[in-house]
Protein backbone atom coordinates (compact mmCIF):
# COMPACT_ATOMS: atom_id res chain seq x y z
CA UNK A 1 0.00 0.00 0.00
CA UNK A 2 1.23 3.26 -0.92
CA UNK A 3 0.90 6.27 1.80
CA UNK A 4 0.98 10.09 1.27
CA UNK A 5 -0.22 13.07 3.22
CA UNK A 6 -2.97 14.55 0.54
CA UNK A 7 -4.39 12.94 -2.24
CA UNK A 8 -5.00 14.90 -5.00
CA UNK A 9 -8.13 13.55 -7.55
CA UNK A 10 -7.77 15.10 -10.86
CA UNK A 11 -4.39 17.01 -12.63
CA UNK A 12 -6.44 19.59 -14.00
CA UNK A 13 -4.90 23.11 -12.86
CA UNK A 14 -6.80 22.80 -9.59
CA UNK A 15 -5.45 19.86 -9.08
CA UNK A 16 -1.92 20.18 -9.92
CA UNK A 17 -1.29 23.76 -8.84
CA UNK A 18 -2.85 22.45 -4.96
CA UNK A 19 -0.16 20.18 -5.51
CA UNK A 20 2.43 22.18 -6.46
CA UNK A 21 1.52 25.08 -3.69
CA UNK A 22 1.34 22.19 -1.08
CA UNK A 23 4.98 20.96 -2.16
CA UNK A 24 6.48 24.26 -1.48
CA UNK A 25 5.47 23.86 1.77
CA UNK A 26 7.30 20.28 2.55
CA UNK A 27 3.26 18.35 2.13
CA UNK A 28 3.36 15.03 0.20
CA UNK A 29 1.04 15.07 -2.45
CA UNK A 30 0.04 12.09 -5.42
CA UNK A 31 -1.99 13.05 -8.28
CA UNK A 32 -4.30 10.27 -9.68
CA UNK A 33 -5.53 11.67 -12.79
CA UNK A 34 -7.79 9.30 -15.31
CA UNK A 35 -6.70 10.54 -18.57
CA UNK A 36 -4.07 10.68 -20.30
CA UNK A 37 -0.95 13.55 -19.79
CA UNK A 38 -1.83 14.57 -22.80
CA UNK A 39 -5.49 14.14 -23.49
CA UNK A 40 -5.40 16.75 -20.22
CA UNK A 41 -3.06 19.42 -22.50
CA UNK A 42 -5.72 18.52 -25.03
CA UNK A 43 -8.45 20.12 -23.57
CA UNK A 44 -9.56 23.73 -24.59
CA UNK A 45 -10.33 25.87 -22.13
CA UNK A 46 -10.41 29.25 -20.45
CA UNK A 47 -7.31 31.72 -20.72
CA UNK A 48 -8.43 34.67 -18.70
CA UNK A 49 -6.62 35.14 -15.39
CA UNK A 50 -7.31 37.02 -12.35
CA UNK A 51 -4.37 38.71 -10.64
CA UNK A 52 -5.52 36.19 -7.70
CA UNK A 53 -4.48 33.33 -9.81
CA UNK A 54 -1.20 35.21 -11.50
CA UNK A 55 -0.54 35.59 -7.69
CA UNK A 56 -0.77 31.87 -7.23
CA UNK A 57 1.05 30.70 -9.75
CA UNK A 58 4.18 33.27 -8.65
CA UNK A 59 3.31 31.62 -5.42
CA UNK A 60 3.99 28.49 -6.49
CA UNK A 61 7.42 29.18 -8.20
CA UNK A 62 6.21 28.85 -11.59
CA UNK A 63 4.84 32.40 -13.28
CA UNK A 64 8.33 32.88 -15.31
CA UNK A 65 6.51 32.31 -18.79
CA UNK A 66 3.06 33.18 -18.09
CA UNK A 67 4.51 37.06 -17.26
CA UNK A 68 6.74 37.03 -20.05
CA UNK A 69 4.16 35.31 -22.50
CA UNK A 70 0.56 36.01 -21.08
CA UNK A 71 -0.74 39.99 -22.72
CA UNK A 72 -2.17 42.13 -20.12
CA UNK A 73 -5.85 43.50 -20.83
CA UNK A 74 -6.59 47.05 -19.00
CA UNK A 75 -9.98 46.90 -20.55
CA UNK A 76 -12.90 45.26 -21.81
CA UNK A 77 -15.24 45.98 -24.72
CA UNK A 78 -18.97 46.01 -24.90
CA UNK A 79 -20.70 46.72 -28.02
CA UNK A 80 -24.44 46.84 -28.28
CA UNK A 81 -26.88 48.40 -30.88
CA UNK A 82 -24.20 48.96 -33.39
CA UNK A 83 -21.79 50.84 -31.17
CA UNK A 84 -18.72 49.81 -29.51
CA UNK A 85 -17.96 51.25 -25.39
CA UNK A 86 -15.00 50.55 -23.53
CA UNK A 87 -15.08 49.92 -19.71
CA UNK A 88 -11.57 50.94 -18.60
CA UNK A 89 -10.80 48.35 -15.95
CA UNK A 90 -8.13 49.62 -14.82
CA UNK A 91 -8.65 52.95 -14.13
CA UNK A 92 -11.99 51.74 -12.10
CA UNK A 93 -10.09 49.53 -9.69
CA UNK A 94 -7.02 51.01 -9.41
CA UNK A 95 -4.60 49.62 -11.44
CA UNK A 96 -6.17 45.80 -11.41
CA UNK A 97 -5.61 44.11 -14.76
CA UNK A 98 -6.20 40.58 -16.22
CA UNK A 99 -3.84 38.54 -18.12
CA UNK A 100 -4.62 36.38 -21.24
CA UNK A 101 -2.98 32.83 -20.98
CA UNK A 102 -4.11 29.76 -22.33
CA UNK A 103 -5.85 27.54 -19.76
CA UNK A 104 -3.31 25.03 -21.78
CA UNK A 105 -0.35 26.96 -21.56
CA UNK A 106 -1.03 27.36 -17.49
CA UNK A 107 -1.63 23.47 -17.20
CA UNK A 108 1.71 22.63 -18.97
CA UNK A 109 3.84 24.82 -16.81
CA UNK A 110 2.19 23.42 -14.03
CA UNK A 111 2.90 19.88 -15.24
CA UNK A 112 6.87 20.55 -16.08
CA UNK A 113 7.19 21.69 -12.98
CA UNK A 114 5.77 18.59 -10.88
CA UNK A 115 7.85 16.23 -13.23
CA UNK A 116 11.05 18.73 -12.54
CA UNK A 117 10.33 17.97 -9.06
CA UNK A 118 9.90 14.01 -9.30
CA UNK A 119 6.66 14.54 -7.94
CA UNK A 120 4.21 11.42 -8.01
CA UNK A 121 1.09 11.75 -10.45
CA UNK A 122 -0.63 8.38 -11.99
CA UNK A 123 -2.35 9.35 -15.27
CA UNK A 124 -5.27 6.35 -16.47
CA UNK A 125 -5.67 5.91 -13.13
CA UNK A 126 -9.33 3.96 -13.74
CA UNK A 127 -11.92 3.24 -11.40
CA UNK A 128 -10.81 5.09 -8.70
CA UNK A 129 -12.98 5.07 -5.36
CA UNK A 130 -12.74 6.96 -1.90
CA UNK A 131 -12.94 5.33 1.22
CA UNK A 132 -12.79 5.88 4.89
CA UNK A 133 -12.79 9.86 4.62
CA UNK A 134 -15.47 10.35 7.04
CA UNK A 135 -13.03 8.69 9.38
CA UNK A 136 -9.14 9.10 10.53
CA UNK A 137 -7.65 7.08 7.63
CA UNK A 138 -8.96 8.33 4.16
CA UNK A 139 -8.06 5.15 1.25
CA UNK A 140 -8.65 5.94 -2.32
CA UNK A 141 -8.33 2.47 -4.59
CA UNK A 142 -7.93 2.67 -8.09
CA UNK A 143 -7.05 0.68 -10.76
CA UNK A 144 -3.48 1.14 -12.74
CA UNK A 145 -2.05 -1.25 -15.22
CA UNK A 146 -4.22 -3.64 -14.93
CA UNK A 147 -3.68 -3.52 -10.68
CA UNK A 148 -5.95 -2.39 -7.98
CA UNK A 149 -4.04 -0.05 -6.18
CA UNK A 150 -4.11 1.67 -2.75
CA UNK A 151 -3.12 4.83 -1.66
CA UNK A 152 -3.42 5.74 2.15
CA UNK A 153 -3.26 9.40 3.22
CA UNK A 154 -4.82 11.99 5.71
CA UNK A 155 -6.25 13.95 3.49
CA UNK A 156 -8.26 13.76 0.24
CA UNK A 157 -9.07 16.67 -2.44
CA UNK A 158 -11.64 16.25 -4.98
CA UNK A 159 -9.90 18.64 -8.18
CA UNK A 160 -11.48 15.94 -10.42
CA UNK A 161 -14.61 17.85 -12.05
CA UNK A 162 -18.11 18.03 -12.72
CA UNK A 163 -18.20 14.56 -14.17
CA UNK A 164 -15.58 12.83 -11.47
CA UNK A 165 -15.94 10.96 -8.51
CA UNK A 166 -15.17 13.10 -5.63
CA UNK A 167 -18.50 15.22 -6.07
CA UNK A 168 -20.44 11.51 -6.77
CA UNK A 169 -18.87 9.92 -3.62
CA UNK A 170 -20.73 12.37 -1.17
CA UNK A 171 -24.06 12.53 -3.88
CA UNK A 172 -26.55 12.07 -1.12
CA UNK A 173 -24.92 14.82 1.10
CA UNK A 174 -25.06 17.69 -0.92
CA UNK A 175 -27.52 20.21 -1.84
CA UNK A 176 -27.05 21.39 -4.93
CA UNK A 177 -28.30 24.07 -6.98
CA UNK A 178 -28.22 24.28 -10.86
CA UNK A 179 -29.64 26.96 -13.55
CA UNK A 180 -29.31 25.63 -17.57
CA UNK A 181 -29.45 27.98 -19.87
CA UNK A 182 -32.01 27.89 -23.05
CA UNK A 183 -28.28 27.88 -25.44
CA UNK A 184 -24.90 27.47 -26.05
CA UNK A 185 -21.65 28.84 -27.40
CA UNK A 186 -20.34 27.74 -30.93
CA UNK A 187 -16.30 28.37 -29.73
CA UNK A 188 -13.27 28.55 -32.52
CA UNK A 189 -10.15 29.02 -31.87
CA UNK A 190 -7.52 30.18 -34.89
CA UNK A 191 -4.37 30.94 -35.64
CA UNK A 192 -5.02 35.04 -36.49
CA UNK A 193 -3.92 37.90 -34.37
CA UNK A 194 -6.89 39.06 -32.00
CA UNK A 195 -9.09 41.50 -33.24
CA UNK A 196 -8.45 44.04 -30.17
CA UNK A 197 -5.27 42.97 -28.61
CA UNK A 198 -5.74 45.15 -25.65
CA UNK A 199 -9.04 44.53 -24.55
CA UNK A 200 -11.82 41.38 -24.46
CA UNK A 201 -14.70 42.56 -26.51
CA UNK A 202 -18.78 41.35 -25.58
CA UNK A 203 -21.10 41.64 -27.61
CA UNK A 204 -24.88 42.01 -27.78
CA UNK A 205 -26.74 41.70 -30.99
CA UNK A 206 -30.71 41.05 -32.39
CA UNK A 207 -28.54 38.26 -33.87
CA UNK A 208 -27.17 36.82 -30.04
CA UNK A 209 -23.88 37.18 -28.07
CA UNK A 210 -20.92 37.21 -29.43
CA UNK A 211 -17.07 37.12 -27.52
CA UNK A 212 -13.88 38.04 -28.96
CA UNK A 213 -11.08 36.66 -26.83
CA UNK A 214 -7.43 35.57 -27.39
CA UNK A 215 -4.88 33.25 -26.15
CA UNK A 216 -1.94 35.46 -26.97
CA UNK A 217 -0.57 37.67 -29.60
CA UNK A 218 -1.00 35.17 -32.61
CA UNK A 219 -4.18 33.28 -31.43
CA UNK A 220 -7.59 34.14 -30.92
CA UNK A 221 -10.43 32.58 -29.64
CA UNK A 222 -14.24 33.80 -30.79
CA UNK A 223 -17.56 33.05 -29.85
CA UNK A 224 -21.11 32.99 -31.24
CA UNK A 225 -24.68 32.26 -29.22
CA UNK A 226 -26.10 29.46 -30.32
CA UNK A 227 -29.38 27.14 -30.33
CA UNK A 228 -28.53 23.71 -28.47
CA UNK A 229 -29.29 21.77 -30.87
CA UNK A 230 -27.59 23.12 -33.44
CA UNK A 231 -24.40 20.59 -35.02
CA UNK A 232 -20.58 21.82 -35.16
CA UNK A 233 -20.74 20.41 -38.67
CA UNK A 234 -23.32 22.66 -39.98
CA UNK A 235 -21.32 25.70 -39.17
CA UNK A 236 -18.67 25.86 -41.31
CA UNK A 237 -15.27 28.28 -40.95
CA UNK A 238 -16.90 31.03 -43.49
CA UNK A 239 -20.15 30.87 -41.78
CA UNK A 240 -18.78 31.15 -38.38
CA UNK A 241 -16.71 34.54 -39.14
CA UNK A 242 -19.41 35.87 -41.36
CA UNK A 243 -22.18 35.41 -38.37
CA UNK A 244 -19.20 36.72 -35.97
CA UNK A 245 -18.74 40.06 -38.11
CA UNK A 246 -22.91 40.65 -38.01
CA UNK A 247 -22.65 40.49 -34.46
CA UNK A 248 -19.74 43.14 -34.36
CA UNK A 249 -19.94 47.26 -34.93
CA UNK A 250 -19.10 48.16 -38.34
CA UNK A 251 -15.21 49.21 -37.76
CA UNK A 252 -14.42 45.94 -35.32
CA UNK A 253 -15.90 44.03 -38.05
CA UNK A 254 -14.07 45.13 -40.85
CA UNK A 255 -10.86 44.15 -38.89
CA UNK A 256 -11.20 40.81 -38.16
CA UNK A 257 -8.83 38.82 -39.56
CA UNK A 258 -9.89 35.35 -40.25
CA UNK A 259 -8.53 32.08 -40.87
CA UNK A 260 -9.11 28.32 -40.40
CA UNK A 261 -10.12 26.80 -37.24
CA UNK A 262 -8.03 24.79 -34.74
CA UNK A 263 -10.73 23.45 -32.86
CA UNK A 264 -14.38 24.46 -32.93
CA UNK A 265 -17.00 22.97 -30.26
CA UNK A 266 -20.47 23.76 -28.98
CA UNK A 267 -20.56 24.19 -25.25
CA UNK A 268 -24.12 24.27 -23.16
CA UNK A 269 -24.24 27.15 -20.75
CA UNK A 270 -24.80 26.17 -16.76
CA UNK A 271 -24.57 27.50 -13.21
CA UNK A 272 -24.13 25.20 -10.49
CA UNK A 273 -23.19 25.14 -6.95
CA UNK A 274 -22.60 22.20 -4.22
CA UNK A 275 -22.79 22.81 -0.47
CA UNK A 276 -20.97 21.86 1.56
CA UNK A 277 -17.40 21.67 0.31
CA UNK A 278 -16.02 19.59 2.38
CA UNK A 279 -16.71 16.10 3.93
CA UNK A 280 -15.01 15.03 7.00
CA UNK A 281 -11.30 14.93 5.38
CA UNK A 282 -12.56 14.76 1.97
CA UNK A 283 -12.32 18.43 0.23
CA UNK A 284 -14.24 19.85 -3.37
CA UNK A 285 -12.37 22.23 -4.94
CA UNK A 286 -12.76 23.68 -8.69
CA UNK A 287 -15.31 22.33 -11.19
CA UNK A 288 -15.99 19.23 -8.85
CA UNK A 289 -18.12 21.97 -6.51
CA UNK A 290 -18.89 24.50 -8.95
CA UNK A 291 -19.64 25.39 -12.40
CA UNK A 292 -20.13 29.05 -13.77
CA UNK A 293 -21.22 30.17 -17.31
CA UNK A 294 -17.55 30.97 -19.11
CA UNK A 295 -19.40 34.78 -19.53
CA UNK A 296 -17.26 36.50 -16.80
CA UNK A 297 -14.08 34.10 -17.16
CA UNK A 298 -14.64 32.76 -13.50
CA UNK A 299 -14.45 28.94 -13.64
CA UNK A 300 -10.67 28.74 -13.88
CA UNK A 301 -10.06 31.76 -11.30
CA UNK A 302 -12.58 30.36 -8.77
CA UNK A 303 -10.43 26.93 -8.82
CA UNK A 304 -7.66 28.80 -8.35
CA UNK A 305 -9.28 30.28 -4.97
CA UNK A 306 -10.78 27.02 -3.73
CA UNK A 307 -7.26 26.13 -4.09
CA UNK A 308 -5.42 28.87 -1.94
CA UNK A 309 -7.84 28.32 0.41
CA UNK A 310 -7.63 24.63 0.80
CA UNK A 311 -3.49 24.85 0.63
CA UNK A 312 -3.35 27.52 3.04
CA UNK A 313 -5.94 25.17 6.00
CA UNK A 314 -3.53 22.22 5.07
CA UNK A 315 -0.43 24.12 5.73
CA UNK A 316 -2.22 25.67 8.89
CA UNK A 317 -2.95 22.13 10.01
CA UNK A 318 0.43 20.33 9.55
CA UNK A 319 2.48 23.73 10.68
CA UNK A 320 0.56 24.57 13.45
CA UNK A 321 -1.34 21.76 14.48
CA UNK A 322 -5.04 23.32 13.75
CA UNK A 323 -7.89 22.83 12.19
CA UNK A 324 -9.09 26.27 12.32
CA UNK A 325 -8.86 26.72 8.12
CA UNK A 326 -10.24 23.04 7.57
CA UNK A 327 -13.36 23.55 9.73
CA UNK A 328 -13.73 27.29 7.74
CA UNK A 329 -13.11 26.15 4.30
CA UNK A 330 -16.41 25.65 2.73
CA UNK A 331 -17.89 28.39 4.19
CA UNK A 332 -15.13 30.92 2.73
CA UNK A 333 -14.91 29.01 -0.58
CA UNK A 334 -18.38 29.39 -0.56
CA UNK A 335 -19.19 32.88 -0.27
CA UNK A 336 -16.43 33.88 -2.94
CA UNK A 337 -18.02 31.40 -5.45
CA UNK A 338 -21.68 32.51 -4.90
CA UNK A 339 -20.24 35.97 -5.78
CA UNK A 340 -18.87 34.71 -8.81
CA UNK A 341 -21.92 33.05 -9.50
CA UNK A 342 -23.94 35.70 -9.28
CA UNK A 343 -21.93 38.27 -11.53
CA UNK A 344 -21.42 35.70 -14.11
CA UNK A 345 -24.93 34.54 -13.90
CA UNK A 346 -25.58 38.96 -14.39
CA UNK A 347 -23.57 38.98 -16.85
CA UNK A 348 -24.67 36.17 -19.15
CA UNK A 349 -28.18 38.01 -18.54
CA UNK A 350 -27.12 40.81 -20.14
CA UNK A 351 -25.51 40.09 -23.22
CA UNK A 352 -27.26 37.37 -24.26
CA UNK A 353 -31.34 37.13 -26.19
CA UNK A 354 -33.28 34.85 -24.76
CA UNK A 355 -35.77 32.76 -26.36
CA UNK A 356 -38.89 34.26 -23.56
CA UNK A 357 -37.35 38.32 -23.05
CA UNK A 358 -39.95 39.32 -25.38
CA UNK A 359 -40.10 43.66 -26.37
CA UNK A 360 -40.26 44.82 -22.95
CA UNK A 361 -37.44 42.49 -21.93
CA UNK A 362 -35.29 43.47 -24.79
CA UNK A 363 -36.31 46.92 -23.76
CA UNK A 364 -35.08 46.68 -20.41
CA UNK A 365 -31.38 45.04 -21.27
CA UNK A 366 -30.89 48.06 -23.82
CA UNK A 367 -31.74 50.46 -21.20
CA UNK A 368 -29.68 48.56 -18.72
CA UNK A 369 -26.83 48.64 -21.12
CA UNK A 370 -26.51 51.95 -21.60
CA UNK A 371 -26.71 53.00 -17.77
CA UNK A 372 -24.10 50.44 -17.18
CA UNK A 373 -21.63 52.33 -20.02
CA UNK A 374 -22.34 55.84 -18.94
CA UNK A 375 -22.36 55.08 -15.05
CA UNK A 376 -19.01 55.70 -13.01
CA UNK A 377 -21.08 53.20 -10.29
CA UNK A 378 -22.42 50.87 -12.53
CA UNK A 379 -18.70 50.33 -14.65
CA UNK A 380 -16.82 50.25 -11.50
CA UNK A 381 -18.78 47.26 -9.60
CA UNK A 382 -18.79 45.46 -13.22
CA UNK A 383 -14.67 46.23 -13.57
CA UNK A 384 -14.39 45.30 -9.79
CA UNK A 385 -16.15 41.87 -10.39
CA UNK A 386 -13.95 40.91 -13.99
CA UNK A 387 -10.97 41.59 -11.88
CA UNK A 388 -11.76 39.11 -9.18
CA UNK A 389 -12.69 40.64 -5.73
CA UNK A 390 -10.48 40.07 -2.88
CA UNK A 391 -9.97 36.50 -0.93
Amino acid sequence: MRKTQVAIIGAGPAGLLLGQLLHKAGIDTVILERQTADYVLGRIRAGILEQVTVDLMDEAGIGERLHAEGTVHHAIELVFQGERHPIDVAGLTGGKVVTAYGQTELTRDLMAARQAAGLPTVYEARDVSLHGFDGERPLVRYLHDGRTEELACDFIAGCDGFHGVSRAAVKDHVTEYEKVYPFGWLGVLADVPPVSPHAIVYGNSERGFSLCSMRSLTRSRYYVQCPLDDKVEDWSDQRFWDELRRRLDPDLAERIVTGPSIEKSIAPLRSFVAEPMRFGRLFLAGDAAHIVPPTGAKGLNLAASDVKYLSSALIEHYREKSATGLDHYSARALQRVWKAERFSWWLTSLMHRFPDTGAFGQRLQDAELDYLVHSRAASTALAENYVGLPL
